[in-house]
């Protein structure tokens, strides 16, 4: 409404945000379809969605998938992607694995299991390191795209990790190993306090940190941060090394929670890990993303995929509705900005 000013001029007041609307329309809208999804299947599957077995499941299950897709997020945000994060796992399971089971045998002595621990956790996450700064580098340095690169990775880890072990699960390790994948800490399992730990450092990085404000900028422009004196391919070369240390957390999630490790396993979380970030409100094209959209986004695929189960639908056809659902999310991001600028004028000029 137009008012008058001091010396009697007047002036037209900027159009102010509705009361009801919320600050960030992704994170009320996974709300709802959460509380929408767990209705539906629970009046669906009255005596099972809901039972104590069934949560305690998606809780178990949830975390590896989410530490893989905050390391798919991580790239997304500088405007790549990391297409190796699994088959990175993997491998950096694998070299855990391996030497677990050759430095332990049944007559080690309590020190000796935890020195094995210590040298394995350190060459898994060094192997992990490893994978993502020669990505990094070449995508920074070379200027492949990150898609090409991060796919010649995932060919070249794979192949790697079958050769080395002809294709076999290696399996068997220390109680101390398996309790991060099946145990119990003051009622919540510890994967996903694993999971919120990882998530909460990720959040503050990419919010509060230099390296996350560059990141974001880089995903935003990335003439324009290369003009302002951010050093943009040591930034891209950082990202592709937190991806990859992501990666090994989720490894040591993964073969704790199977008590085993193979080249082969978690390769259909590939999809869903960027299916999870986009429809946690991650652009596709970098520069915007909160890792509670993406937390949010894990529960209702969680919820999904359990209430699918139940009702035993085919599992090439949940595979169907995923890409389905990745491709309206994809379509949905690229018009957001634009709807936001609808909602909310006065906060983009």
């Amino acid at each position: 409404m137009p008012s008058e000013t001091a010396a009697g001029s007047t002036t037209v007041s900027k159009p102010q945000r509705v009361a009801f609307l919320p600050r960030d329309p992704t994170i009320t809208l996974l709300g709802v379809l959460i509380v929408v999804a767990v209705i539906i299947f629970s009046l669906l599957t009255p005596s099972r969605f809901l039972s104590g077995d069934t949560v305690r499941a998606m809780a178990f299950q949830m975390p590896e998938l989410g530490i893989l897709s905050l390391a798919m997020m991580v790239p997304l945000m500088s405007g790549g992607l990391n297409l190796a994060i699994i088959s990175t796992a993997n491998l950096s399971a694998l070299v855990m694995a391996g030497i677990l089971t050759h430095l332990i045998q049944p007559s080690s002595s309590p020190l000796a299991v935890t020195e094995a621990i210590l040298i394995a956790l350190l060459a898994g996450m060094g192997a992990s390191l490893v994978i993502g700064f020669l990505t990094g580098i070449i995508v920074a340095f070379f200027g492949v795209h990150p898609i090409l690169v991060t796919l010649g990775t995932m060919t070249l880890v794979k192949g790697i990790s079958v050769l080395t072990t002809s294709g076999t699960v290696i399996g068997g390790f220390p109680p101390a190993i398996l309790f991060l994948g099946n145990g119990m800490l003051f009622g919540v399992p510890v994967s996903v306090i694993v999971f919120v730990v990882c998530a909460g450092i990720v959040g503050v990085i990419l919010t509060h940190a230099p390296f996350g404000v560059s990141v974001r900028l880089l995903g935003s422009n990335e003439r324009a941060t290369r003009y302002s004196g951010v050093p943009t391919e040591w930034v891209l070369v950082g990202v592709y090394v937190v991806s990859s240390l992501l990666c090994w957390v989720a490894a040591l999630l993964m073969m704790a929670r199977f008590n085993s490790a193979s080249a082969g396993y978690a390769e259909s979380y590939l999809l869903i890990t960027i299916l999870a970030a986009v429809l946690g409100g991650v652009d596709p094209f970098g520069g915007f993303g909160r890792v509670l959209g993406l937390s949010l986004s894990l529960v209702l695929l969680q919820v999904i995929s359990t209430g699918f189960n139940l009702l035993g639908f085919s599992p090439y056809l949940t595979a169907a509705i995923w890409g389905v659902t990745m491709i309206l999310a994809i379509v949905i991001a690229v018009v957001r900005d634009r709807w936001i600028t609808q909602l909310w004028p006065a906060k983009t000029k």
